[in-house]
């Protein structure tokens, strides 16, 4: 049997929170909320890889306030009332065996988007009426495409408002019983937005040198670390690089700001910061392709990382951890394709699966597997951990 102890199916401890395994779902937009509310799909959608054995599963990005939504659908907690329906997904999630999580983020000038299957175009004004229009801000009057609206410079007392915002968001996650927290500062959306010279062109303390333009995202993580209880662990995912400006030693930089400030791990991702998707390069079509960020980052700043995009195989994501390359391991399409993937790669690496199973399905799933290798010939020996016998 596979020796977990060090590789994928070890588990993890982040301050006083103990995730069963290393593989995270990552978060996932679903696009389906109901005026920031959630659905029965995304009860459906979390639970379902919960289930299915993810150590760690992330709810989608979640705006801290209205006009913080990226699209129609997107998922709110700006006001004490989305607790109680929250709490319904974190109670399915930690019933499930799996780490409750949620990342928050405000979409700034990358708001007021269509869904994918709608190509992701501008919600101009006059396309809202469905639900009251929201105002669009950023750090500059830049527009993210040239087919979006140009977005309203925040004030001083905008972005005041924003950082409270983050951190009474915080406080409403807790109360809604999450155990890990994420800050998306990566993808272009607003945080993003101030790290990056191509998209921050304030003369004021939030622009110019280094320095000021990583000044919101440090208050906000100053704000939500004074309400998020010091027993969970906190998360921030970065674009490492952005292809426009923000390189790796900016993020190793700012990196070493975050840990300083009571953050517990890096989320590393890329891009974002011009056209839609972070993905857009050409690199996105090989494995593991942002996988080097993540090591980059672990390495020289000695801090945990969790490496995301094109995992796609057991053995690769198990790589991963043992080779130190990552302290976790991120799956997003992988999982919406099969949710059950974790419990296939613990049968893959010779792991024992049998902590994934619900007990629902798990007689179910060993008569079945006990039956094939009968059918191939193979005869389990009494006692073995897959025979019901």
């Amino acid at each position: 049997m596979h020796n977990t102890s060090t590789g994928l199916f070890s588990p993890y401890r982040l301050r006083e929170i103990e995730i069963r395994n290393r593989i995270v779902a990552s978060p996932m937009w679903q696009y389906c909320g109901s005026k920031g509310y959630p659905t029965d799909w995304h009860l459906m959608h979390l639970g379902r890889l919960a289930a299915g054995g993810a150590g760690l599963v992330f709810q989608e990005g979640t705006a801290v306030e209205r006009r913080g939504c990226g699209s129609l659908g997107d998922l709110g907690l700006w006001h004490d009332d989305f607790i109680a329906p929250l709490s319904r997904i974190v109670r399915l999630i930690e019933s499930c065996g799996a780490t409750p999580g949620i990342q928050l983020l405000h979409c700034g000038r990358k708001a007021r988007m269509l869904p994918p299957w709608q190509n992701r175009k501008a919600i101009t004004s006059e396309g809202i009426a469905d639900w009251d229009d929201w105002d669009m801000i950023a750090p500059s009057p830049l527009p993210h495409t040239s087919e979006h609206d140009v977005p309203r410079e925040m004030s001083a007392a905008d972005i005041a408002e924003v950082i409270t915002a983050w951190s009474a968001a915080a406080a409403r996650a807790d109360q809604a019983g999450y155990k890990v927290l994420e800050i998306h500062a990566a993808h272009g959306y607003l945080i993003h937005q101030f790290l990056s010279p191509y998209s921050n062109q304030r003369g004021d303390a939030y622009g110019g040198s280094f320095e000021n333009r990583v000044r919101f995202l440090m208050e906000i993580v100053e704000g939500i670390r004074a309400v998020w209880p010091a027993h969970k662990p906190l998360f921030v995912r970065l674009s490492v690089i952005d292809q426009v400006g923000w390189e790796l030693e900016d993020s190793v930089r700012l990196a070493r700001l975050l840990k300083q400030a009571g953050v517990d791990a890096l989320d590393c991702s890329s891009g974002g910061l011009v056209g839609i998707s972070p993905i857009e390069t050409a690199a996105a079509a090989q494995l593991g392709y942002q996988v080097d960020y993540a090591t980059a980052l672990r390495r020289q700043v000695d801090i945990p990382t969790m490496a995301v995009g094109m995992i796609v195989d057991a053995v690769q994501a198990d790589e991963i951890i043992r080779g130190g390359k990552a302290d976790l391991v991120a799956i997003g399409r992988e999982l919406l394709s099969n949710p059950n993937w974790p419990i296939g790669a613990a049968q893959s690496l010779g792991a024992d699966p049998d902590w994934t199973l619900a007990p629902q399905v798990e007689r179910h799933f060993l008569r079945r597997r006990e039956d094939a290798w009968r059918a191939a010939g193979v005869v389990l020996p009494k006692g073995h951990p897959a025979s019901l016998r």
